[in-house]
């Protein structure tokens, strides 16, 4: 997300862990979230990404709940701190290969709900992105797009049918050296070629946020008077050198139509 890279060298200090830009790279993994792994991820705690973001990163918005991983946005009742909501981030970085999630959402305007790779300032880099948005006022749609040196390109929105908080989806994303493509539930739905495309190895992130002030970009934002959920059944990351991993994987799929 653009917004991302707000984040100052200051946030550095306060996500507590190595951050620095020779952060190994990661190979394959499937995680069905049976168990939180604290050596793979980390939870995002105690900051915003800007004012922008009416919520704090929590631990508290982070659960694990049958067999799921479950990112909140909620009220805390406290002035000072009103509502806090729920990032996790590989602790290390991926390039090129597939990522992919099967994800459920709320229905709630102001709200992001975020599967995507990131790599910034804060750590040093270039800001270079590879994102999946739901923003959950209409979470009929889902919105595709990179950032290249902390510049969009390659955006699209495209529907999701059923809607995202009706049923899980899979989204699936294959990353190149010269060529991106974004399935959903198995089809193609958005590819992009060229030279600009991000090239530096990112950190994947799941991300659930909200913001009083983004009205034109992701609504009005108002207490909905419940805990807002993104649940995530499970994730993937497949190294470029390696083939399909799990049932249900694109890489299955694309393998068998050749």
């Amino acid at each position: 997300m653009a917004l991302r890279k707000m984040m100052g060298a200051v946030l550095a200090a306060l996500v507590g862990l190595n951050l620095a830009s020779g952060a190994a790279a990661e190979g394959s993994f499937f995680d069905p979230f049976e168990r939180f792994d604290g050596s793979r991820w980390y939870v995002s705690d105690g900051w915003t990404n800007g004012a922008h973001q009416n919520c704090w990163w929590s631990r508290d918005a982070v659960k694990l709940r049958e067999g799921k991983l479950v990112l909140m946005v909620r009220s805390t009742g406290n002035k000072d701190r009103p509502y806090i909501c729920g990032e996790v981030q590989t602790k290390k970085t991926h390039q090129y290969g597939t990522f992919e999630a099967r994800i459920r959402t709320d229905r709630a305007s102001g709200v992001n709900a975020a599967l995507f790779t990131y790599i910034g300032e804060v750590h040093k880099k270039p800001h270079d992105e590879i994102d999946v948005e739901i923003l959950t006022r209409d979470p009929g749609k889902v919105s595709f797009n990179t950032f290249v040196s902390g510049k969009m390109h390659n955006g699209q929105t495209v529907p999701v049918t059923p809607a995202a908080d009706k049923v899980f989806h899979t989204y699936s994303v294959i990353w190149e050296p010269e060529q991106i493509r974004w399935f959903i539930d198995g089809a193609l739905m958005h590819e992009t070629t060229g030279k600009v495309l991000p090239q530096n190895a990112q950190k994947l992130y799941l991300s659930h946020w909200s913001s009083g002030t983004l009205t034109d970009w992701m609504g009005p934002f108002k207490d909905p008077g419940r805990p807002l959920q993104m649940e995530i059944d499970w994730i993937a990351w497949t190294a470029p050198q390696d083939a399909c991993q799990f049932d249900g994987s694109i890489l299955c799929a694309l393998a068998g139509k050749k």
